[in-house]
C-alpha cells in the first residue's frame, strides 16, 4: 500500500533526529511529491526540509524550502511559524554571506517573538541576530593587519552590536532558566570578545563556558572552551597555561575520536611549544600534526606542518632536516597552486642551500630569476634591529603565505608610478561605463532571483540595527517613487502564489485558508524602504569576485591564533625571515552553533484525526 505524505513524513523526521539527514531529505522530497492538504503539516515538512538541507550545506535547497515555509505561514496566519521561518531565513543567508539581509529576517522573528509573548522565540533571535554581527566581523577582520584590539571602526562596531544582542540573550535566558542557552551565549561572548582584543573579558566568558559544559557532560563545548582559553592566554604572554589547556583540548578530542580536532589541538601545542623556544617538543607535535593530515589527505595542512618543522628544525640549527621538510613544503604548495606558498618555500630552500653549500643546479632558471626579482623587492629599505621583548613579537618566524599576511602583489606596489593606478582606473571606467544597464534593476520582468521572497517577507525597520554604512544612493526617492508606481499595477503579482507551492493538494478544506488570509499579505513602504538599503549593499555582488582564498585545510583551526600573531607581525617582514644562526651564535572556535530547530512533526502528528 503506498505510504501517505504523513507517513513518510515522520520516517524522514526519525531519520534526521537519528543524524541521517540524507535519508531524512529523500523521505521528506517523497513526502512533497506524494503531497497533502493539511497546511500545517506541508509547513512542519517544509521547515524539516529546510534544515535537513542546511546541515548538508545544500544552502540553496534550504534557502528554497524556508521560503516555501514562510510563504505558507504567512499565507494562514501562522504568526510564529512565521518568526520561525523567518529565523531560518536568517540563519542560512548568514551562512551564504548575505549578512544584510540576514539582519532583517532575524529581526523579523524578533519582533513577532515579542509581539507574541513567545520569550523562547524572541531569546533565539536575539541569539540569531548576534550571530549574523559575529560572522559579518569575522569576515571583515579577515583582511585586517592591525595588532589585536586595534581594529577599523566599521569592525569594531559590527563586534559591539553582536556583543550587545549576545548579552540581551544571556539576560533572557537566565529569565528562562535555561542553562545550556546560558553556555552558548557565554561561549559567544568569549568569541567576540577576542576579536575585539579584550583577552580578560574573553577568559572570564569561556571560563564559564567551561564550567557550564561540565555540567552537563557537554565534551564537545568543554574541548572548545579549553581551546578558547588557550587562544586568549596566548595573547596575554601566559604561554605555559596555555599548554596546559591545549594539552587538555588534545584529549578531549582524542576521547571524541575527533581526529580533525586532535590534529588542530597538536597544531596549537607545536606552535605554542615554538614561543616558548622549546623546539624538540614543539617538533613532536607537529610530526603528530602532519601525521593525522597525511591520513586525512588534508595537503594544505600538510604543507603547514612542514613549513613549521623548517622552522623548529632551523632553530635547532638542523639545517638539513629544515632543507627536507622546506622542500616538502614547496612540493606541496606547488600542487595546490600556492603562488604565495611556493615563492616563501624556494625563499627558504634557497637560504638554506646556501648555508649548507648545496648545489643550486636542480633549481629552473626562470625560478631562480623569480627569486633574484622578488629579493630585490623584499630589501627595499632598511632592515630593523632584532629586539627581545616577553611577548609574541620577538619570535623569528617564516611567514606562512596563505595567512595573507604579505602578497607578492603587494609587495610589487613599492616601486609602482603613481600616474599607473590613474591610468588604470581610468581605463576601468571607461569599459565599466559600457556595463551600467547590467547593473541596474529591470522592472519590467518579474524577479524571480535569491532576494523575492526572503526580502519581501520582513516588513520591519532597522534604522538602528543595520551598519550606518549601508545607505542609498542620491537617486533613492526617485527610484523609490519609481518602483512604488511600478508596484501599484502589480500588486497581485506579489501576493502569494499557493499554486506554487511543493507538495499542496488544494481542496474546499483548505481554500477558505489559502485565499481569505492571503488577500492581506501586502508589502508595506517599510519593506520597500529595507529592501532598498539591503540591495544599495550589495553592488558589488555584481562585479568581479576576489580570488579565492584557497583550498580548506580542515586540521587547521579557521581563525588560529597563529594567525593573528602573524598579523600583529605583518610590519616587520624582515624579522619574519629565516635567519640561519653562524657557528658562534646560540641555537588562536567558531561561535557555538544554536541547536537544530526543534522538529514539530511530532505536535502536528497529534492533531491528525
Amino acid at each position: 500500500m503506498e505510504a501517505s505524505c504523513l507517513e513518510l513524513a515522520l520516517e524522514g523526521e526519525r531519520l534526521c533526529k537519528s543524524g541521517d539527514f540524507k535519508g531524512g531529505t529523500a523521505f521528506f522530497e517523497a513526502a512533497v511529491q506524494v503531497g497533502t492538504e493539511d497546511l500545517k503539516t506541508l509547513s512542519a515538512i517544509y521547515s524539516q526540509l529546510g534544515n535537513a538541507y542546511f546541515y548538508l550545506k545544500e544552502y540553496g535547497k534550504a534557502l528554497e524550502y524556508h521560503k516555501h515555509d514562510l510563504t505558507l505561514a504567512r499565507t494562514i496566519g501562522d504568526r510564529i511559524g512565521e518568526g520561525k521561518a523567518s529565523g531560518n531565513l536568517g540563519n542560512t543567508l548568514k551562512v551564504l554571506g548575505r549578512f544584510d539581509e540576514a539582519v532583517v529576517c532575524c529581526q523579523r522573528h524578533l519582533d513577532i517573538s515579542q509581539e507574541q509573548g513567545d520569550k523562547v522565540g524572541e531569546a533565539r533571535a536575539l541569539y540569531n541576530i548576534g550571530n549574523v554581527f559575529h560572522a559579518k566581523g569575522k569576515q571583515q577582520l579577515w583582511g585586517c593587519t592591525q595588532e589585536p584590539g586595534d581594529l577599523p571602526p566599521d569592525v569594531r562596531d559590527t563586534l559591539q552590536r553582536a556583543t550587545g544582542f549576545y548579552e540581551m540573550n544571556l539576560c533572557l535566558v537566565k529569565e528562562l532558566g535555561d542553562r545550556a542557552a546560558q553556555g552558548r551565549a557565554y561561549g559567544n561572548l568569549g568569541n567576540t570578545h577576542y576579536l575585539l582584543g579584550n583577552f580578560v573579558e574573553a577568559i572570564k566568558f569561556h571560563r564559564q563556558r567551561l564550567s557550564i559544559a561540565k555540567e552537563f557532560g557537554d565534551k564537545a563545548a568543554e574541548r572548545r572552551a579549553y581551546s578558547n582559553l588557550g587562544n586568549a592566554l596566548i595573547f596575554l604572554g601566559q604561554f605555559n597555561t596555555a599548554t596546559e589547556y591545549y594539552r587538555k583540548t588534545l584529549q578531549l578530542s582524542r576521547q571524541l575520536r575527533d581526529q580533525v580536532m586532535e590534529a588542530q589541538a597538536c597544531y596549537s601545542l607545536g606552535n605554542t611549544y615554538t614561543l616558548l623556544q622549546q623546539y624538540e617538543r614543539a617538533i613532536d607535535y607537529h610530526l603528530k600534526h602532519l601525521y593525522i593530515a597525511q591520513e586525512l589527505t588534508d595537503r594544505v595542512g600538510e604543507g603547514r606542518a612542514c613549513w613549521s618543522l623548517g622552522n623548529a628544525y632551523v632553530s635547532l640549527g638542523n639545517h638539513k632536516q629544515a632543507l627536507h621538510y622546506a622542500r616538502k613544503h614547496l612540493d606541496i604548495s606547488k600542487e595546490i597552486g600556492d603562488r604565495n606558498g611556493e615563492l616563501t618555500a624556494r625563499m627558504n630552500v634557497e637560504q638554506l642551500m646556501e648555508s649548507l653549500g648545496v648545489n643550486e643546479s636542480d633549481l629552473s632558471p626562470s625560478m631562480l630569476c623569480l627569486c633574484t626579482v622578488l629579493f630585490s623587492f623584499l630589501s627595499v629599505g632598511a632592515r630593523p634591529k632584532f629586539t627581545k621583548r616577553n611577548s609574541m613579537d620577538s619570535v623569528e618566524l617564516w611567514k606562512y603565505s596563505s595567512d595573507k599576511v604579505i602578497s607578492f602583489t603587494h609587495i610589487s606596489k613599492l616601486g609602482r608610478d603613481p600616474s599607473d593606478e590613474d591610468c588604470f582606473f581610468d581605463l576601468l571606467s571607461k569599459f565599466q561605463s559600457s556595463r551600467m544597464d547590467d547593473q541596474r534593476c529591470h522592472l519590467d520582468e518579474p524577479q524571480n532571483g535569491d532576494n523575492g521572497e526572503g526580502g519581501a517577507n520582513s516588513t520591519a525597520s532597522l534604522n538602528e540595527m543595520i551598519d550606518p554604512a549601508i545607505t542609498t544612493s542620491p537617486q533613492t526617492e526617485e527610484l523609490f517613487d519609481l518602483i512604488a508606481s511600478s508596484q501599484s499595477r502589480r500588486l497581485d503579482d506579489q501576493r502569494v502564489n499557493v499554486g506554487n507551492l511543493p507538495g499542496l493538494r488544494i481542496t474546499h478544506n483548505n481554500l477558505g485558508h489559502l485565499v481569505g488570509e492571503g488577500d492581506h499579505q501586502e508589502p508595506s513602504d517599510d519593506f520597500f524602504n529595507m529592501l532598498i538599503k539591503c540591495q544599495s549593499s550589495r553592488i558589488d555582488d555584481q562585479r568581479c569576485s576576489p580570488p579565492e582564498t584557497g583550498p580548506h585545510a580542515p586540521t587547521v583551526p579557521d581563525e588560529d591564533f597563529f594567525s593573528l600573531i602573524q598579523r600583529v607581525q605583518a610590519k616587520r617582514m624582515d624579522e619574519q625571515r629565516v635567519q640561519l644562526p653562524t657557528d658562534d651564535q646560540d641555537s588562536p572556535q567558531p561561535p557555538d552553533p544554536e541547536p537544530p530547530a526543534e522538529f514539530k512533526l511530532g505536535g502536528v502528528r497529534k492533531k491528525k484525526t
